[in-house]
């Protein structure tokens, strides 16, 4: 039984506000599941603009018979069984206004179906500004700006009775027609079980820790899974971390500002872990260029599609996940592309080697037979004993990695080979398999996206 009546198809959501009002409830339309159904073309593949790596939780891009552009989530069905409470939940979502806030506009709960309707923000997540467009680096003003919109985002939200939020990461933040960072609306909407109003220990769920998590993220420049955030910061520095594509454009002192509120964010401990209103009141101390232009300072431009029919062999392996054909690749490459980024002579790298050739010898004999666990324990030993990184072994061993099931340690590998070889199509490359081996399904296409752009500049400059 559907628990909405149908908006009409014609009007923006907008013009339909004034209907839906009545008993102090938020202004929303109600939409029909066949309006939203028409508006993605039959909730066609190519209008997803994220999915945030959960299959249940896509969102749309949607037209309207107006033109008007919307923004559409699709829950699970079994999401939310009762349907007076999912009307209930929306109402209140959509009831709240900041300007770094999206807009919930509607929703649909025709039969088992469960939608909402929100602003649609034309200029693309953080998430993919920050990782995947290496060719403009986000600046670090811009990072500070964005940190300190989400953070007052989150204050306000919290301070209006919404304390949760579902899966908050660098997708859940969106930059409008200006170029401001906007956090998603859609989150805003999830059910808290009776074991999760305790305190004490928190997880990788709680709004603290996974705005460290976005923290680290804007320091790195690098998707980072909330289950590594505090491994990636644990024991190290903020140099050691900051984001190499800003060559030094960046100032020492706010990073470890940043760095130490990030730490404290990702604390194990309620206790120890700042509320929203001492994250705003740091930042707010950061905030020095707040006058200029989102847009000037962000940089919005057309981003060039990958053409998928070009990919290099490569490429279309790591698309089919094939781990067979991408092991022979990397046997077939040998260690060539480690030339581009080792610099000892060739006298200084064979007394470098010398005690510990016949390890990375075995390793790759093992590599070669397939023999991974044995590859991986000669390939560990091979790293631990050398000043100088190689990224192909980092590269061979990511590889063991994923055909070991250990994704997690495959990424963290191919993360290391880019640290060592940043422009190196295979180290993203290795990095989308393993990210879509953990369900990071958004981050593995963007991943797999700049491999190839990536190949294809080698290629023209060669």
């Amino acid at each position: 039984m559907g628990c909405c009546h149908s908006s009409s198809s014609g009007k923006f959501p907008q013009q339909l506000a004034s209907q839906n009002q009545g008993e102090g409830d938020p202004p929303l339309t109600k939409f029909s599941f066949s309006d939203l159904n028409m508006a993605t073309e039959n909730f066609s593949l190519k209008n997803i603009v994220s999915s945030g790596g959960e299959s249940s939780n896509i969102v749309y891009k949607g037209r309207l018979q107006n033109r008007g552009l919307i923004a559409i989530k699709k829950f699970n069905n079994m999401a939310w069984p009762d349907p007076k409470i999912f009307v209930e939940k929306a109402r209140k979502v959509g009831g709240i206004k900041h300007k770094s806030l999206v807009n919930l506009i509607g929703y649909c709960c025709d039969g088992d179906e469960r939608l909402l309707v929100a602003e649609f923000m034309p200029n693309d997540t953080f998430a993919r500004h920050l990782f995947y467009r290496k060719n403009q680096t986000m600046e670090w003003e811009t990072r500070l700006k964005v940190a300190f919109s989400i953070a007052e985002a989150l204050d306000y939200c919290s301070s209006a009775g919404f304390a949760s939020y579902n899966n908050l990461n660098a997708y859940s933040i969106l930059f409008d027609e200006n170029g401001d960072a906007c956090l998603s609306c859609f989150g805003l909407m999830k059910e808290i079980k009776d074991d999760q109003r305790t305190t004490g220990s928190v997880n990788s769920e709680s709004v603290m820790f996974r705005f460290g998590t976005i923290l680290v993220d804007l320091l790195c420049g690098k998707p980072i899974p909330p289950s590594h955030a505090h491994e990636m910061i644990h024991g190290k520095n903020v140099i050691e971390l900051i984001d190499p594509n800003l060559k030094g454009k960046f100032s020492a002192d706010e990073a470890t500002i940043l760095f130490k509120l990030a730490f404290k964010c990702l604390q194990y401990e309620d206790i120890e872990s700042p509320n929203t209103k001492d994250i705003v009141r740091t930042l707010e101390t950061l905030q020095t260029i707040t006058d200029a232009p989102s847009n000037a300072m962000l940089e919005m431009a057309n981003h060039r599609e990958l053409s998928w029919n070009k990919l290099s062999p490569l490429g279309k392996a790591c698309l089919r996940m094939d781990l067979t054909a991408i092991h022979k690749i990397l046997v077939i490459a040998e260690y060539e592309d480690d030339k581009e980024v080792i610099e000892l002579s060739f006298e200084e790298w064979m007394e470098e080697v010398k005690d510990i050739q016949e390890v990375r010898k075995h390793g790759d004999q093992a590599f070669l037979e397939q023999d991974f666990e044995t590859a991986i324990i000669c390939y560990s030993q091979f790293i631990d004993s050398r000043r100088t990184a190689y990224p192909s072994v980092y590269a061979r061993r990511s590889l063991c990695y994923l055909f070991c099931n250990q994704p997690d340690r495959a990424l963290y590998d191919g993360m290391i080979a880019q640290e060592v070889f940043p422009d190196w199509p295979t180290a993203f490359y290795l990095q989308s398999v393993a990210l879509s081996k953990l369900n990071m399904t958004t981050d593995s296409a963007d991943t797999l996206k700049e491999a190839t752009l990536l190949e294809g500049h080698r290629k023209q400059v060669s």
